[in-house]
């Protein structure tokens, strides 16, 4: 396709060699929904008819009802558009973030948001690369599904032989990947963010400073030293304007050659600080690292809070972090295994992605949570939204304000009601916004098993296949999960039993399990 805004003559401002464009890595880690009509062939020729549909709004706000007639969806999907659009979104001060649960259709999402979040729906995960060893890992991870080899990119099992991150994404590289999606549609972006003006030719396209704002929703700057920028803030182009009156629009060529000189520079900067790796096979010794040999000592924090922690390879032990330990938003759990995690935190955006035989407990998170390709694992999580994906024989003990999303290749799952506290629960469930008295913890969506965002090849006649869905634990397999309390005294405030309130069997089974200890056999379940 050729590029809607073509090139500006104008002069501009080389990058700042201090402040690097990012991308932001949350509309693309939690915001793709495997909704086949949200994914369209020419995403510039669709979107800009859909604005057009939608713009008739004095508002320029969209609820559930006008987004299932423009894209013929289901109001259940355009309701999740709605919930997963605010989980992303770069604005805390926006209607959408800031309305109760039951005001989510009154408000609706921004258009030119909502626009965005449809465009990225064609994006393509980076994959992992397929382990060299292809034999020892069927010896390993058995298939028992028809769909295996297909769907599941990488199996836990699969995870445990590599024992190592050189077969996952890296951080680095996912960073660049989404830098060069950007890089490729941002024509396209500012296309639909622009607004056309009298004249022909390449500068008939603006965009206002309000316009150019949405960007953020995709993009931030950041300075050394610093957390962020707002984008105005970072660009020459919009510095003339006279503050006390409105900002002019500018050429919207302008914008697009500045804006990929920078993306340019982050691409030119993430290349240098992550040089590419041998492509030879790993050594022997990595590929039969035993898990015994696996420490907590692969558990690192990122430098920045923009950020997420990493924690990755524990393995048969036990491993805590408190609020104290942890100031980043948001953290990954990745590649553990035998273990009990207790992540007694207050955070943005969680991942579990490839544990398995493990119990690990999320303390408070504001906006999503990921679980992926995980097997026999126990997670205990109050969040406002998780999704699950390509796991097996996993229960969830969920205390979650939207309902949960079920997506992928996953099989033998089950869900309950949230079943801990630790003292500061509440405190960090006020922090980030989670509602107690709402929990949909069985009120499971089950979407496509095919990701459209991957780019595995898929055997014929599955692409409209429903993922399974997850059963009730039975009640009476129901019972309270004891955390040690090592926050004794810390809080003024403490949490004294679970904020989530239980329904009769299951609070009838979890108060005959607890009257069936004895005061020495009191230990965690």
């Amino acid at each position: 396709m050729t590029d809607p805004i073509g090139p500006s003559t104008s002069t501009i401002p080389n990058p700042s060699p201090t402040t690097l464009l990012h991308p932001r890595r949350e509309p693309f880690e939690h915001g793709l929904l495997p909704i086949q009509k949200l994914i369209f062939t020419d995403p510039l020729q669709a979107l800009t008819s859909l604005k057009q549909k939608l713009v008739s709004s004095s508002t320029q706000r969209v609820d559930s009802a006008a987004l299932a007639d423009a894209l013929e969806i289901s109001l259940d999907h355009a309701r999740l558009v709605l919930d997963t659009l605010a989980s992303v979104l770069h604005s805390e001060s926006d209607l959408l973030v800031t309305s109760r649960f039951d005001d989510v259709d009154s408000v609706g999402a921004d258009l030119l948001d909502l626009i965005l979040f449809l465009y990225i729906q064609s994006y393509k995960r980076l994959l992992p690369r397929s382990h060299k060893d292809a034999a020892a890992v069927a010896d390993v991870w058995p298939s028992t599904s028809a769909f295996d080899g297909y769907l599941s990119a990488l199996s836990p099992l699969q995870l445990v032989r590599c024992n190592t991150r050189r077969f996952m994404p890296s951080q680095a590289d996912e960073e660049a990947h989404q830098l060069s999606y950007l890089q490729k549609h941002l024509a396209n972006i500012l296309s639909l963010l622009s607004e056309p003006v009298e004249g022909e030719g390449e500068e008939s396209l603006v965009i206002s400073m309000e316009g150019f704002e949405h960007l953020g929703f995709l993009i931030q700057f950041e300075d050394k030293g610093s957390d962020g920028v707002f984008l105005s803030r970072a660009t020459p182009i919009f510095a003339n304007s006279d503050p006390d009156m409105p900002a002019v629009p500018v050429p919207a060529s302008q914008v697009l050659d500045w804006l990929l000189q920078n993306i340019a520079s982050s691409l030119e900067h993430v290349t240098e600080k992550n040089p590419a790796k041998e492509n030879g096979p790993p050594s022997g010794s990595d590929q039969d690292v035993a898990m015994a040999d696996t420490s907590p000592s692969s558990v690192k924090a990122s430098p920045s809070v923009r950020s997420p922690c990493f924690i990755e390879g524990v393995s048969k032990s036990s491993y805590v972090k408190q609020a104290s330990d942890l100031k980043n938003s948001s953290l990954k759990v990745i590649n553990c295994h035998d273990s009990v995690i207790y992540l007694l935190v207050p955070l943005r955006y969680a991942t579990i992605y490839g544990c398995s035989d493990a119990t690990i407990v999320l303390g408070a998170v504001g906006k999503a949570v990921r679980v992926e390709h995980c097997e026999r694992v126990h997670v205990i999580i109050a969040a406002k939204r998780v999704c699950i994906a390509n796991c097996r024989e996993c229960v969830f003990f969920l205390g979650v304000n939207h309902r949960p999303l079920i997506v992928g290749d996953n099989h033998k799952l089950q869900v309950a009601p949230y079943n801990t506290y630790y003292s500061r629960l509440e405190e960090h469930m006020t922090e980030v916004g989670i509602e107690a008295t709402i929990n949909r913890w069985d009120d499971t969506l089950e979407l496509g098993m095919i990701d459209p965002h991957n780019s595995l090849s898929h055997p014929a006649g599955v692409s409209d296949a429903q993922a399974e869905s997850a059963t009730r634990l039975a009640s009476d397999h129901f019972t309270k999960f004891l955390i040690p309390n090592w926050l004794e005294g810390e809080s003024t405030c403490s949490t004294k039993d679970n904020p989530f309130p239980l329904t009769d069997p299951y609070l009838t089974s979890q108060q005959k399990n607890v009257n069936a200890l004895s005061p020495t056999d009191e230990e965690e379940v």
